[in-house]
Protein backbone atom coordinates (compact mmCIF):
# COMPACT_ATOMS: atom_id res chain seq x y z
CA UNK A 1 0.00 0.00 0.00
CA UNK A 2 1.28 3.66 -0.98
CA UNK A 3 2.65 5.62 1.89
CA UNK A 4 0.33 8.65 2.90
CA UNK A 5 3.46 11.07 2.05
CA UNK A 6 3.38 9.57 -1.67
CA UNK A 7 -0.02 9.53 -1.97
CA UNK A 8 -0.07 13.37 -1.04
CA UNK A 9 2.96 14.02 -3.50
CA UNK A 10 0.62 12.42 -5.98
CA UNK A 11 -2.70 14.43 -5.67
CA UNK A 12 -1.00 17.59 -5.26
CA UNK A 13 0.59 17.33 -8.68
CA UNK A 14 -2.64 17.39 -10.83
CA UNK A 15 -5.03 18.84 -8.41
CA UNK A 16 -4.93 22.38 -9.34
CA UNK A 17 -5.65 21.37 -12.56
CA UNK A 18 -8.60 19.06 -12.24
CA UNK A 19 -12.18 20.36 -11.79
CA UNK A 20 -14.69 18.66 -8.92
CA UNK A 21 -15.84 16.01 -10.74
CA UNK A 22 -12.36 14.67 -12.38
CA UNK A 23 -10.88 15.18 -8.47
CA UNK A 24 -13.85 12.90 -7.37
CA UNK A 25 -13.07 10.36 -9.95
CA UNK A 26 -9.41 10.05 -9.46
CA UNK A 27 -9.61 10.07 -5.86
CA UNK A 28 -11.79 7.26 -6.18
CA UNK A 29 -9.88 5.46 -8.78
CA UNK A 30 -6.94 5.41 -6.44
CA UNK A 31 -9.44 4.54 -3.50
CA UNK A 32 -10.16 1.18 -5.58
CA UNK A 33 -6.51 0.44 -6.66
CA UNK A 34 -5.89 -0.15 -3.19
CA UNK A 35 -6.74 -2.93 -0.74
CA UNK A 36 -9.40 -2.47 2.49
CA UNK A 37 -8.76 0.94 3.76
CA UNK A 38 -8.27 2.38 0.91
CA UNK A 39 -10.98 5.26 1.02
CA UNK A 40 -9.35 6.54 4.47
CA UNK A 41 -6.09 6.68 3.16
CA UNK A 42 -7.14 8.76 0.26
CA UNK A 43 -9.68 10.90 2.49
CA UNK A 44 -6.55 11.85 4.84
CA UNK A 45 -4.20 12.30 1.56
CA UNK A 46 -6.22 14.47 -0.72
CA UNK A 47 -8.69 16.43 1.78
CA UNK A 48 -11.69 14.99 0.23
CA UNK A 49 -14.59 13.92 2.12
CA UNK A 50 -15.34 10.48 2.41
CA UNK A 51 -18.70 11.08 0.92
CA UNK A 52 -17.24 12.29 -2.09
CA UNK A 53 -15.41 9.53 -3.06
CA UNK A 54 -17.40 7.33 -2.25
CA UNK A 55 -19.93 9.00 -5.06
CA UNK A 56 -16.78 8.63 -7.01
CA UNK A 57 -16.72 4.95 -6.82
CA UNK A 58 -20.48 4.59 -7.67
CA UNK A 59 -20.37 6.58 -10.63
CA UNK A 60 -16.79 4.91 -11.79
CA UNK A 61 -18.73 1.18 -11.32
CA UNK A 62 -22.24 2.29 -12.56
CA UNK A 63 -20.84 4.01 -15.87
CA UNK A 64 -22.74 6.55 -15.25
CA UNK A 65 -22.18 10.07 -17.94
CA UNK A 66 -22.92 13.56 -17.73
CA UNK A 67 -23.50 16.32 -20.40
CA UNK A 68 -20.58 17.77 -21.38
CA UNK A 69 -19.39 20.47 -19.73
CA UNK A 70 -21.28 19.41 -16.74
CA UNK A 71 -19.51 18.72 -13.11
CA UNK A 72 -22.84 17.19 -11.41
CA UNK A 73 -25.99 15.70 -12.61
CA UNK A 74 -28.85 18.22 -13.59
CA UNK A 75 -31.33 18.91 -10.51
CA UNK A 76 -28.53 18.22 -8.12
CA UNK A 77 -27.26 20.44 -4.98
CA UNK A 78 -29.56 22.41 -2.72
CA UNK A 79 -32.49 24.17 -4.11
CA UNK A 80 -32.16 27.96 -4.14
CA UNK A 81 -33.36 30.01 -1.15
CA UNK A 82 -36.01 31.74 -3.26
CA UNK A 83 -37.17 28.42 -4.36
CA UNK A 84 -37.86 27.21 -0.73
CA UNK A 85 -39.17 30.12 0.43
CA UNK A 86 -41.35 32.14 -3.13
CA UNK A 87 -42.17 35.11 -0.87
CA UNK A 88 -38.69 36.18 0.20
CA UNK A 89 -38.05 38.31 -2.87
CA UNK A 90 -41.16 40.46 -2.32
CA UNK A 91 -40.37 40.47 1.44
CA UNK A 92 -36.94 42.02 0.37
CA UNK A 93 -38.22 44.14 -2.38
CA UNK A 94 -40.81 46.05 0.35
CA UNK A 95 -37.93 46.57 3.14
CA UNK A 96 -35.70 48.20 -0.03
CA UNK A 97 -38.55 50.64 -1.64
CA UNK A 98 -40.74 51.47 1.49
CA UNK A 99 -42.17 54.69 0.28
CA UNK A 100 -43.38 53.41 -3.17
CA UNK A 101 -44.23 49.52 -2.98
CA UNK A 102 -44.42 48.82 0.56
CA UNK A 103 -45.45 50.29 4.12
CA UNK A 104 -44.78 53.94 4.64
CA UNK A 105 -44.06 53.46 8.13
CA UNK A 106 -41.67 49.90 7.38
CA UNK A 107 -38.94 49.98 10.32
CA UNK A 108 -36.72 50.34 7.92
CA UNK A 109 -36.98 53.97 6.30
CA UNK A 110 -35.73 55.88 9.17
CA UNK A 111 -32.55 53.26 9.59
CA UNK A 112 -29.31 52.18 7.53
CA UNK A 113 -30.60 49.66 5.44
CA UNK A 114 -27.19 46.92 5.69
CA UNK A 115 -27.76 43.57 4.71
CA UNK A 116 -27.44 42.67 8.40
CA UNK A 117 -30.06 44.86 9.30
CA UNK A 118 -32.38 43.40 6.14
CA UNK A 119 -31.48 39.99 7.23
CA UNK A 120 -32.70 40.45 10.95
CA UNK A 121 -35.60 42.25 9.99
CA UNK A 122 -37.02 39.58 7.01
CA UNK A 123 -36.01 36.91 10.27
CA UNK A 124 -38.41 38.78 12.06
CA UNK A 125 -40.82 38.15 9.18
CA UNK A 126 -40.52 34.44 9.38
CA UNK A 127 -38.00 34.26 6.35
CA UNK A 128 -34.89 32.71 8.00
CA UNK A 129 -31.92 34.10 5.78
CA UNK A 130 -28.36 35.28 6.16
CA UNK A 131 -27.03 38.50 5.70
CA UNK A 132 -24.25 37.06 3.03
CA UNK A 133 -27.44 35.60 1.24
CA UNK A 134 -28.99 38.75 1.01
CA UNK A 135 -25.99 40.50 -0.70
CA UNK A 136 -26.06 37.44 -3.18
CA UNK A 137 -30.24 38.37 -4.01
CA UNK A 138 -29.39 41.99 -3.89
CA UNK A 139 -27.00 42.02 -6.52
CA UNK A 140 -28.87 39.52 -8.31
CA UNK A 141 -31.97 41.95 -8.34
CA UNK A 142 -29.66 44.59 -10.08
CA UNK A 143 -28.87 46.48 -6.80
CA UNK A 144 -24.92 48.49 -6.04
CA UNK A 145 -23.82 49.69 -2.62
CA UNK A 146 -24.44 53.84 -3.95
CA UNK A 147 -23.24 56.78 -2.06
CA UNK A 148 -25.05 60.52 -3.01
CA UNK A 149 -23.93 61.77 -6.53
CA UNK A 150 -24.05 66.00 -6.65
CA UNK A 151 -25.97 66.75 -9.69
CA UNK A 152 -29.06 69.15 -8.06
CA UNK A 153 -27.86 72.96 -7.80
CA UNK A 154 -31.51 74.26 -7.87
CA UNK A 155 -34.96 74.88 -10.54
CA UNK A 156 -33.48 75.22 -13.95
CA UNK A 157 -33.34 78.99 -15.77
CA UNK A 158 -35.27 79.44 -19.00
CA UNK A 159 -32.78 80.43 -20.87
CA UNK A 160 -29.81 77.77 -19.47
CA UNK A 161 -29.58 76.10 -22.69
CA UNK A 162 -29.42 79.90 -24.66
CA UNK A 163 -27.17 81.12 -22.60
CA UNK A 164 -24.57 77.40 -23.08
CA UNK A 165 -25.20 78.27 -26.51
CA UNK A 166 -23.88 81.81 -26.30
CA UNK A 167 -21.13 81.03 -24.27
CA UNK A 168 -20.23 78.24 -26.58
CA UNK A 169 -19.81 80.63 -29.47
CA UNK A 170 -18.01 83.23 -27.71
CA UNK A 171 -15.85 80.63 -26.42
CA UNK A 172 -15.30 79.12 -29.86
CA UNK A 173 -15.06 82.77 -31.53
CA UNK A 174 -12.39 83.93 -29.42
CA UNK A 175 -10.03 80.47 -29.80
CA UNK A 176 -10.74 80.72 -33.29
CA UNK A 177 -8.91 84.77 -33.45
CA UNK A 178 -6.38 83.17 -30.71
CA UNK A 179 -7.98 85.89 -27.94
CA UNK A 180 -6.90 83.92 -24.40
CA UNK A 181 -9.67 81.92 -23.09
CA UNK A 182 -9.99 81.39 -19.24
CA UNK A 183 -12.40 79.54 -16.84
CA UNK A 184 -12.20 80.96 -13.16
CA UNK A 185 -13.17 80.29 -9.98
CA UNK A 186 -12.66 79.88 -6.25
CA UNK A 187 -11.79 76.05 -5.35
CA UNK A 188 -13.40 74.67 -1.83
CA UNK A 189 -11.57 76.50 1.23
CA UNK A 190 -9.21 73.81 3.03
CA UNK A 191 -8.07 73.49 6.19
CA UNK A 192 -4.34 73.89 7.16
CA UNK A 193 -2.88 71.48 9.79
CA UNK A 194 -2.86 67.95 10.72
CA UNK A 195 -6.80 67.23 9.11
CA UNK A 196 -8.54 64.07 7.18
CA UNK A 197 -8.34 64.91 3.53
CA UNK A 198 -10.44 62.92 1.17
CA UNK A 199 -9.93 59.58 -0.79
CA UNK A 200 -7.09 57.36 -0.23
CA UNK A 201 -3.37 56.62 -1.71
CA UNK A 202 -1.25 53.15 -1.50
CA UNK A 203 0.59 52.57 1.63
CA UNK A 204 2.29 49.51 3.21
CA UNK A 205 -0.18 48.09 5.23
CA UNK A 206 -0.54 49.66 8.75
CA UNK A 207 1.51 52.56 7.87
CA UNK A 208 -1.83 54.78 7.58
CA UNK A 209 -1.25 58.64 8.13
CA UNK A 210 -3.35 59.48 11.35
CA UNK A 211 -4.69 62.91 11.69
CA UNK A 212 -6.59 64.58 13.98
CA UNK A 213 -9.89 63.05 15.19
CA UNK A 214 -11.88 65.99 14.41
CA UNK A 215 -12.58 68.53 12.47
CA UNK A 216 -14.15 71.27 14.00
CA UNK A 217 -11.44 74.46 14.06
CA UNK A 218 -11.92 77.80 15.54
CA UNK A 219 -11.22 80.49 13.64
CA UNK A 220 -7.56 80.73 14.49
CA UNK A 221 -7.05 77.46 12.22
CA UNK A 222 -5.42 78.89 9.08
CA UNK A 223 -7.29 77.97 5.70
CA UNK A 224 -6.31 77.95 2.10
CA UNK A 225 -8.62 80.04 -0.63
CA UNK A 226 -7.35 77.87 -3.76
CA UNK A 227 -8.51 80.68 -6.48
CA UNK A 228 -8.28 79.14 -10.29
CA UNK A 229 -7.69 80.48 -13.75
CA UNK A 230 -8.08 77.35 -16.25
CA UNK A 231 -6.68 78.59 -19.99
CA UNK A 232 -8.82 76.80 -21.91
CA UNK A 233 -6.84 76.91 -25.00
CA UNK A 234 -3.30 75.97 -23.65
CA UNK A 235 -4.68 73.42 -20.77
CA UNK A 236 -3.07 75.35 -18.70
CA UNK A 237 -3.54 76.21 -14.86
CA UNK A 238 -2.77 79.07 -12.32
CA UNK A 239 -4.01 78.81 -9.16
CA UNK A 240 -3.61 81.40 -6.76
CA UNK A 241 -3.60 80.27 -2.96
CA UNK A 242 -5.30 82.83 -0.61
CA UNK A 243 -4.31 83.01 3.02
CA UNK A 244 -7.49 85.67 4.12
CA UNK A 245 -10.46 85.74 2.99
CA UNK A 246 -12.33 85.06 -0.14
CA UNK A 247 -13.78 88.39 -2.06
CA UNK A 248 -14.23 90.06 -5.14
CA UNK A 249 -10.84 91.25 -5.08
CA UNK A 250 -8.96 88.54 -3.84
CA UNK A 251 -10.40 86.71 -7.59
CA UNK A 252 -9.91 89.98 -9.56
CA UNK A 253 -6.00 89.72 -7.87
CA UNK A 254 -5.44 85.98 -8.43
CA UNK A 255 -6.55 86.92 -12.49
CA UNK A 256 -4.23 90.19 -12.80
CA UNK A 257 -1.25 87.37 -11.13
CA UNK A 258 -2.51 84.73 -13.88
CA UNK A 259 -1.77 87.85 -16.62
CA UNK A 260 1.55 88.95 -14.88
CA UNK A 261 3.15 85.63 -14.66
CA UNK A 262 1.68 83.54 -17.91
CA UNK A 263 -0.90 85.46 -19.99
CA UNK A 264 0.66 88.20 -20.95
CA UNK A 265 4.20 85.95 -21.95
CA UNK A 266 1.75 83.60 -23.50
CA UNK A 267 -0.23 85.92 -25.81
CA UNK A 268 1.43 89.08 -26.46
CA UNK A 269 -0.53 90.32 -29.20
CA UNK A 270 -4.13 89.51 -27.03
CA UNK A 271 -6.46 92.66 -28.06
CA UNK A 272 -8.83 91.21 -25.00
CA UNK A 273 -9.52 88.11 -22.76
CA UNK A 274 -12.51 86.44 -22.50
CA UNK A 275 -13.70 84.84 -18.75
CA UNK A 276 -15.95 82.09 -18.25
CA UNK A 277 -16.90 81.96 -14.17
CA UNK A 278 -20.07 80.72 -12.52
CA UNK A 279 -23.02 82.83 -10.93
CA UNK A 280 -22.03 83.02 -6.94
CA UNK A 281 -18.98 83.25 -4.87
CA UNK A 282 -16.71 85.93 -5.40
CA UNK A 283 -17.09 86.46 -9.18
CA UNK A 284 -20.75 86.18 -8.97
CA UNK A 285 -22.66 88.96 -11.61
CA UNK A 286 -24.41 90.05 -9.39
CA UNK A 287 -21.08 91.72 -7.02
CA UNK A 288 -20.38 95.44 -7.88
CA UNK A 289 -16.71 94.98 -6.41
CA UNK A 290 -16.15 92.08 -8.92
CA UNK A 291 -16.56 94.99 -11.66
CA UNK A 292 -15.01 97.44 -10.31
CA UNK A 293 -11.75 95.16 -9.59
CA UNK A 294 -12.33 94.30 -13.42
CA UNK A 295 -12.67 97.63 -14.19
CA UNK A 296 -9.17 97.99 -12.49
CA UNK A 297 -7.48 95.51 -14.48
CA UNK A 298 -8.60 96.33 -17.57
CA UNK A 299 -7.09 99.80 -16.89
CA UNK A 300 -4.11 98.14 -16.13
CA UNK A 301 -3.76 95.73 -18.99
CA UNK A 302 -5.21 97.88 -21.33
CA UNK A 303 -7.21 95.18 -22.35
CA UNK A 304 -11.41 94.93 -22.80
CA UNK A 305 -13.02 92.51 -20.29
CA UNK A 306 -15.45 90.05 -21.92
CA UNK A 307 -17.10 88.06 -19.33
CA UNK A 308 -19.95 85.22 -19.51
CA UNK A 309 -21.57 83.59 -16.27
CA UNK A 310 -22.69 80.02 -16.34
CA UNK A 311 -26.67 80.23 -15.18
CA UNK A 312 -27.34 79.77 -11.84
CA UNK A 313 -27.27 76.19 -10.87
CA UNK A 314 -24.91 75.45 -13.31
CA UNK A 315 -21.20 75.68 -11.97
CA UNK A 316 -20.02 72.50 -12.53
CA UNK A 317 -19.91 73.11 -16.05
CA UNK A 318 -17.43 75.78 -15.82
CA UNK A 319 -14.18 74.20 -17.09
CA UNK A 320 -12.21 75.24 -14.09
CA UNK A 321 -14.14 72.82 -11.79
CA UNK A 322 -13.72 69.00 -14.21
CA UNK A 323 -10.44 70.33 -16.31
CA UNK A 324 -8.37 71.55 -12.69
CA UNK A 325 -10.12 71.16 -9.78
CA UNK A 326 -11.05 67.80 -10.05
CA UNK A 327 -6.99 66.59 -10.78
CA UNK A 328 -6.27 68.48 -8.10
CA UNK A 329 -8.59 66.69 -5.88
CA UNK A 330 -7.32 63.81 -6.81
CA UNK A 331 -3.58 64.42 -6.73
CA UNK A 332 -3.59 65.11 -2.75
CA UNK A 333 -6.04 62.43 -1.75
CA UNK A 334 -5.51 61.00 1.54
CA UNK A 335 -2.51 63.65 2.47
CA UNK A 336 -3.15 65.92 4.77
CA UNK A 337 -2.80 69.25 4.04
CA UNK A 338 -0.36 70.55 7.13
CA UNK A 339 0.88 73.55 5.66
CA UNK A 340 0.67 76.30 2.92
CA UNK A 341 4.07 74.98 1.16
CA UNK A 342 2.15 71.17 0.83
CA UNK A 343 -0.45 72.82 -0.81
CA UNK A 344 1.79 75.04 -2.99
CA UNK A 345 3.65 71.57 -3.84
CA UNK A 346 0.68 69.43 -4.53
CA UNK A 347 -1.18 71.55 -6.70
CA UNK A 348 2.33 72.55 -9.14
CA UNK A 349 3.10 68.71 -9.51
CA UNK A 350 -0.71 68.00 -10.77
CA UNK A 351 -0.61 66.48 -14.22
CA UNK A 352 -3.03 64.54 -16.14
CA UNK A 353 -2.47 62.18 -19.47
CA UNK A 354 -3.71 65.30 -21.70
CA UNK A 355 -0.75 67.14 -20.81
CA UNK A 356 -2.02 69.69 -17.87
CA UNK A 357 0.49 71.77 -16.27
CA UNK A 358 -0.23 73.67 -13.24
CA UNK A 359 1.89 76.74 -11.98
CA UNK A 360 0.84 77.17 -8.18
CA UNK A 361 1.89 80.56 -5.96
CA UNK A 362 0.72 81.57 -2.16
CA UNK A 363 -0.71 85.16 -2.01
CA UNK A 364 -0.65 86.34 1.72
CA UNK A 365 -1.99 89.51 1.59
CA UNK A 366 -5.13 91.04 3.20
CA UNK A 367 -8.65 91.10 1.55
CA UNK A 368 -10.73 93.17 3.58
CA UNK A 369 -14.45 92.37 3.85
CA UNK A 370 -17.86 93.77 3.51
CA UNK A 371 -15.98 96.86 1.41
CA UNK A 372 -18.72 98.69 -0.90
CA UNK A 373 -19.14 99.85 -4.38
CA UNK A 374 -20.96 103.43 -4.24
CA UNK A 375 -23.30 104.54 -6.73
CA UNK A 376 -20.92 107.07 -7.46
CA UNK A 377 -17.97 104.65 -8.36
CA UNK A 378 -20.25 102.47 -10.39
CA UNK A 379 -20.71 104.90 -12.87
CA UNK A 380 -16.92 105.02 -13.74
CA UNK A 381 -16.93 101.05 -14.33
CA UNK A 382 -16.92 101.05 -18.62
CA UNK A 383 -19.38 98.16 -18.48
CA UNK A 384 -21.08 97.54 -21.75
CA UNK A 385 -23.79 94.85 -21.88
CA UNK A 386 -24.75 92.62 -24.34
CA UNK A 387 -27.87 92.55 -26.30
CA UNK A 388 -29.11 88.76 -24.38
CA UNK A 389 -28.65 88.72 -20.91
CA UNK A 390 -26.41 91.64 -20.29
CA UNK A 391 -26.61 90.83 -16.39
CA UNK A 392 -24.80 87.71 -17.61
CA UNK A 393 -22.72 88.81 -20.63
CA UNK A 394 -20.81 91.71 -20.95
CA UNK A 395 -17.08 93.74 -21.89
CA UNK A 396 -15.32 96.21 -18.92
CA UNK A 397 -13.65 98.35 -21.75
CA UNK A 398 -10.40 100.29 -20.16
CA UNK A 399 -11.26 104.26 -19.38
CA UNK A 400 -8.74 104.72 -22.43
CA UNK A 401 -10.78 103.24 -24.58
CA UNK A 402 -14.08 104.75 -23.69
CA UNK A 403 -13.20 108.05 -23.62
Amino acid sequence: MASLPALRKKFRSVWALLDERARRLVAANEALTLPYGGVSAVHRASGLSRKAIARGIQEIRSKSRLEAGRIRRRGAGRKAVTVKDPGLLAALDRLIEPGTRGDPESPLRWVCKSTRTLAWELRNRRHPISHVTVAQLLHDQNFSLQGTRKTEEGADHPDRDAQFRHINATVKRALKEGTPVISVDTKKKELIGNYANAGRQWRRRGTAVRVNGHDFPGPEVPRAYPYGIYDIGRNEGFVNIGTDHDTAAFAAASVRGWWKAEGRRLYPRAQGIVMTADSGGSNGPRLRLWKWELQQLADETGLPLSICHFPPGTSKWNKVEHRLFSFISSNWRGEPLRDYETIVKLIARTTTAAGLKVVCRLDRRKYATGREVTDAEMKTVCLERNRFHGDWNYVIKPRSLAK
